[in-house]
This record gives structure tokens, sequence and C-alpha cells, in this order.
């Protein structure tokens, strides 16, 4: 391994993901819901992400977010080569790519004096102790006062009984030749033969075994990263706490604003203990325990400046929200760590109808009646959970008016323009960019294509799946449909068309929504809308395909 990646993998390059919570209206929604103030609504506000990898997620933030400046860095020249190439393609000029090691980044002199908000995305379980404190030191000079850290780490609590399996995988691989992918997969078949062999820890530990069997199914560019680095650190909750109180920072909450309700999260009795605890560190830690938390997300904060009461609600009012999935006025399912949450549809269908209209502010909402007599307790819960489960999303809020929206609209549409013209030749990105949450939506490969074809004016979705089939065709590709390779090309053509038609009839109209098409000027589907026979959230499409080799 090259003496440059300190430890790191460097040989299998991580994933083109898109992490939702780095979105900077759902991390100021986030503070919002515990009562914090932030500035991510203000002019001028930057943004730093440290080890972004392939800097997907910041090159869709920053197509989603042109008022924000990015600024992201990555140790591996080839992760930055590619992010800014595709910053090239798409024409952002407010994200800036750096290809700098911990140590030498804050001696970058194009980076602005300090940030409002500072990202690390599962980094700092997979860096050296040296580096962890590189990264508080940065983070103690580089942030504003006030601003946000958003942090996510692999907890202690739900890998103890696993840390065992992965040094057996590491030590195995180490002592192995040839390609990285080559050595995991032979790792992986001696833990199972160890497992299939009455090997007392496995017995006594059936969550190591399970998390065994998973790891088999898993991507082997994901894998590398995640339990073949020589570092790798399971972080108690308590540990990283008091790292990062070193550079003045104080635990706001969970990024993930389910985990701010109680009841779905923890039992009464649990929750009575959780209660019970007055320090904020010491409830953390136990709540690990009780929800035996694998991997945490996290936002701190460089001094705490609360709302008040009032504010807390004027603040919420003034909070714009969107629809992020078709509804029809059907029932909706939400599922957190308890299970099924119990809601009640008569409450949440007006908000969501209401919302079908287009984004509008919680005081909207209030002044067209569509919290009935909810109390606000009620309503901020609600609203609490619908966005946490992925049915409503924050938007920006949109201070300089229609020049603004025009060129969040603008952005987003050269960047997944970009990202569907890759479409034709790989799978690799799944997500574009919303002008209208600041945020990405997963689209597939097909998907991507049928949006292509109909930026491009085509409107039959029988022409998108024959000219997809060629596409895939020509390059020797079949689809993979119940577990079986389509040989025949009617077969793969018969699955295009009804995923054509799935998508014409029911992503379509939400692309449209959420302003993910790419036609300048858009015209109304109407009839394809009559047609739908759905009358609850769809579930993405009518049949799932994938391509195989």
């Amino acid at each position: 391994m090259s003496v440059w990646t300190s430890g790191y993998v460097a040989e299998l390059d991580y994933t083109h993901d898109f992490f939702c919570e780095l979105t900077p209206a759902l991390i100021g929604f986030s503070a919002l819901s515990k009562g914090q103030k932030h500035s991510l609504n203000q002019p001028h506000v930057t943004y730093c992400e440290l080890g972004c990898g392939q800097g997907f997620s910041a090159n869709l933030l920053a197509a989603a977010n042109p008022q924000i400046e990015f600024h992201a860095m990555d140790f591996n020249p080839a992760h930055i080569a590619g992010a800014a190439e595709l910053a090239a393609e798409a024409q952002l000029e407010n994200v800036h790519f750096y290809e700098r090691s911990f140590a030498d980044f804050e001696q970058e002199t194009a980076l602005p004096p300090q940030f409002d908000v500072i990202a690390l995305h599962g980094v700092m379980s997979w860096v050296s102790r040296e580096n962890q404190q590189r990264i508080v030191d940065f983070i103690s000079r580089r942030l504003k006062a006030g601003g946000v850290v958003y942090v996510s780490y692999n907890s202690l609590s739900g890998w103890a009984s696993a840390m065992p399996l992965r040094r057996i995988l590491l030590d195995h691989a180490a002592q192995g030749s040839g390609p990285l992918d080559q050595r995991i997969d032979a790792a992986l078949s001696y833990a199972e033969t160890l497992a299939e062999s009455d090997a007392g820890y496995f017995n006594d530990n059936p969550a190591a075994v399970a998390r065994l069997k998973a790891a088999r199914k898993m991507s082997r560019n994901y894998l590398a990263h995640e339990l073949f680095n020589a570092d790798w650190t399971p972080f108690h909750f308590g540990d990283l706490a008091a790292d990062l109180g070193a550079a003045k920072l104080s635990f706001l909450g969970a990024a993930n604003v389910m985990d701010h309700v109680t009841d779905v999260s923890v039992t009464p009795e649990q929750g009575a203990m959780l209660a019970a605890e007055s320090d904020p560190v010491r409830r953390e830690n136990l709540r690990d325990i009780l929800v035996n938390e694998q991997f945490r997300a996290d936002l701190f904060v460089k001094g705490r400046l609360p709302h008040t009461e009032r504010g807390t609600v004027g603040a919420w009012f003034e909070t714009p929200l969107a629809l992020v999935c078709r509804y029809n006025g059907g029932p909706i399912k939400l599922k957190w760590r308890l299970g099924e949450i119990s809601m009640d549809h008569s409450q949440y269908a007006p908000i969501l109808l209401a919302l079908k209209q287009g984004p509008m502010t919680v005081r909207s909402l209030l002044d067209q009646g569509a919290f009935g007599s909810m109390s606000w307790g009620e309503i901020s819960r609600l609203l609490t959970l619908l966005v946490g489960g992925g049915i409503l999303a924050p938007c920006p809020h949109i201070g300089a008016g229609l020049a603004e929206e025009e060129a969040r609209k603008d952005s987003c549409r050269r960047f997944n323009q970009a990202i569907c013209k890759r479409a034709e030749d790989s799978e690799t990105l799944r997500f574009l960019a919303s002008p209208v949450t600041g945020g990405g939506l997963a689209m597939d490969r097909f998907e991507q294509l049928f949006l292509l074809l109909h930026g491009e004016g085509e409107d039959d979705p029988m022409i998108w799946a024959e000219t997809v089939w060629r596409i895939l065709s020509s390059q020797g590709q079949r689809l993979q449909h119940q577990g079986r390779v389509l040989e025949l090309p009617e077969e793969n053509l018969a699955v295009l068309q009804a995923r054509a038609t799935g998508f014409a009839v029911r992503r379509l109209p939400l692309c449209k929504d959420l302003g993910l098409t790419l036609r300048v000027r858009e015209h109304s589907d109407a009839q394809a809308s009559a047609a739908d026979p759905e009358t609850q959230l769809d579930s993405t499409a009518v049949h799932r395909a994938e391509v195989a080799a």
C-alpha cells in the first residue's frame, strides 16, 4: 500500500453516494427541531466537507444551493479529479475541490477564513488518532461562532461484538496477495469457514454471524473502506464529545430528526431512564446502549444560541416544506426503531394534500386550516415525523426572489443533464438535484435515461423503452429481472416498456414538482396524471430491474 495513504484504502475507489443528512436545509431543520438558531438561511453561507470521497454529495449540493459556497477536500487524487470533472461538466462555480491531507489542508490559501458548516460523513472512525486530532484542530480554528458541525461515525455499542470479526477479516486480507477485492472475498470465505467450524466466538455472538452474512452481499468498494482500513475506531459517544469539546463544540442533537421524537425511538421505560439523566453526554451514552446504536450521525454547535419559546414557533412558521413523494390521499406508513409508527390519517392527509399544490411555509399551511384543531406540540411532532420519514423535506429560504429561484433551476438543470448523460454509459450516479429542496432525489439509470429523452422533447414511453434498449444492447448488457438474466430482446424490451410507462405515470410528475426535469419550459402532463389509478404513496417503480453485465 502506498505511503501517501496513511493506511487508508486507496486501491478501490469509494462509492458515489449522496448523503441527504448533509443537505443545508435539513441541517437547519434539525437545528430548529432542537430550538437552536442558525445562519444557514442567510446570505454568504460557507460550507466545508472534510474527506469528501468522490465529491458527489458536494457537487449535488452545490448545484441545488448556488447561493452557498462549498469547499471540499480529500487526500485521494482520483476522487478529486473525478469530482472536479463533474463540476466542470455541470458548470458549477460555487464548489471548490482540493487534493489535500488533513495535515496540509489548512494551508490552502483559497479557503475562506471560517465556515458556517463543517461536515464529515464517515471520516472520524476511519482515520488515525493523529488525523482525528488534526480534524478537531481545523474545526477549532475554522468554524464560525454559532456554526454547525455534522459528523457521522461508528458507535461502540453496536460494533463491540463485531470487532473480533473485523480483525479476522483484516488480518486474513493482509496475508494475501493480489487485488484487494479478491483478498476481501478470500477473507470473507475464511471467516465463513470459521463460523461453520463451531467456533465459540460465532456461537456466542449471533450478531457477528448476521453481519458476516450481510457483508457477503455488499459492494467490495464499500467493504474496503468500511472494514479494511488500518485505522478503524467505533466511538463511545462521550469520547468523541470530549474531543470536540476541546474545539468549544457542544452536542446539539441527532442529524436524523426521527431520533428527536422519543416515543418512536425508545420504549416508555427507556424514555423514563433517559429523562432521569440530566447530563446530555451521559444521556447519549445511555441511549446508545438502549438502542444498540451502530452508526451515529450527529450535529454539534460552536456556541449554543437557543430560540425563545416564541422565537421557536416563529421560526417554525417561516419554514418552507415540500412534498417529496407522490400522494393521492391514501394512508401512509412510517417505521422507526420500535416498528410502525401510529399516525392519524385525518391529521396528516390535509397537510400532504395541501402541499400537492407546491411548497409552502408552515404559516401558510396553518392559514389554510391544514392542521385542523391540533395543538402546536402535535403539529411540530407530526411535521418532524413526516420530514424524518422522507415524506416532506424542508426547503431553502429564498431571500433573493425570482432571480435566486431561477439560478437554482438553471444550476440543477445543468447538473442533472450531466448526470443523465453519464447514464448512457454507467449506472454509478444515482441521484439528481432538486432546486425545490436544495437536496437530492434517488433516480436509477433507467429513470435518468427516460428523463433525458423527455428533456429532449420525446413524450412517448414506448420510444423511451426502445431507445434505452438500443443503448443497453449495443453495450452487450441485459436486464436482470426476478433473479434471472433476460436473454431475449423482446423480454428486455417488455420490462423496459413497463418501467417507462410506470415512470411516466408515477415518477415524472414528481420530477416536475421538484424541478428535476431537463426541459427549459414544461408542459402539462395532466392526461398521464389522470390515468394514474394509484391512491397511495408511490413506492418507486412498477418493476425493479437491474443491468446485468
